[in-house]
């Protein structure tokens, strides 16, 4: 299929991806998705294309790659048009027991990409993260602008990070939450925005779940339970709110150049993650709900 062949080209605006996004029109009247990235980018888009198709081979409902080359603008990457609405548009439409719901089909295709494994030369988890935090940490203390409480997220992380030895690692989506979700119009989840893709501990994807939390509680304990199968272990808690204080210490540093809106929404959310977890003295965050007791079936196969 050539990309220049397409009836029709409409920019979509949305996303913090560099990526230039079009819905594309081909001959025979179906959509696609067709992203446009430098040519810099050659390798890595490559690596998404390939990760992606593997994503797809489990069955996982997703945008599904189509073509990967160069053209004259940079590199292009064709994927399947999902004909739906934002997932994160639809949610608090929803009755709490649905958005449970949707949330542990949600942790259910999450545990399912963590099938993928890493290439035996991956670097060990310990060493790489460990290496993350000491940046972020510099980061946030370069900052001009300081959460309050901010410290307690650092004493936190100094406190755990001996939980990064040993950890297992496996492919990641990358930015897997509510705003890379969508609901087709059957009502089934579908995942978009693989260009975060990575190898890591599968346990620090749920690192975005802060932005599913701050929209729907249910959504989000539905999600670590339906990915634990209501099992969840301490450990995983523990080292999640080490995996969210590195995150939100970064947040602020990346916001600045985005303006006084991106930094107040950084600041008003860290403000939430100490009041979840009690300026960090507790790892299991207020938001979670437990085990929900369902009288019927429901979930991802």
């Amino acid at each position: 299929m050539s990309i220049y062949d397409f009836k029709t080209k409409v920019q979509i605006e949305k996303g913090w991806s560099s990526d230039k996004k079009y819905c594309v029109t081909a001959p025979d009247g179906k959509n696609y998705l067709l992203r446009i990235s430098k040519i810099d980018q050659q390798e890595r888009k490559r690596f998404e294309f390939e990760m992606m198709k593997c994503v797809e081979a489990l069955g996982v409902p997703m945008c599904k790659p189509i073509e990967f080359g160069t053209c004259n603008e940079g590199v292009y990457f064709l994927q399947s048009w999902i004909e739906g609405k934002d997932f994160e548009d639809v949610l608090t439409m929803l009755t709490d027991t649905e958005q449970y719901v949707y949330g542990i089909e949600a942790g259910q295709i999450l545990k399912h990409i963590h099938t993928i494994p890493v290439p035996d030369t991956q670097e060990k988890w310990e060493v790489r993260f460990n290496r993350k935090i000491e940046r972020k940490i510099q980061m946030y203390k370069d900052c001009p602008i300081k959460y309050e409480n901010g410290q307690s997220f650092i004493d936190y992380i100094n406190a755990n990070r001996y939980l990064l030895k040993n950890r297992p690692q496996s492919y990641q989506h990358g930015d897997y939450h509510i705003g890379n979700m969508m609901i087709d119009y059957d009502g089934k989840l579908q995942i978009i925005d693989f260009d975060k893709n990575d190898f890591g501990d599968p346990w620090e994807e749920f690192n975005r779940i802060v932005w599913c939390a701050q929209k729907s509680p249910f959504f989000a304990s539905g999600m670590v339970n339906g990915y634990f199968d209501e099992n969840v272990p301490m450990d995983f808690w523990v080292l999640l709110a080490l995996y969210i204080s590195s995150n939100t210490l970064s947040s602020i540093p990346w916001a600045i150049p985005f303006g006084q809106s991106e930094i107040d929404t950084m600041i008003n959310q860290a403000k939430e993650v100490l009041e979840w977890y009690d300026n960090m003295r507790n790892p299991v965050p207020t938001w979670y709900k437990g085990y929900i007791k369902k009288d019927f079936c429901c979930g991802y196969k």
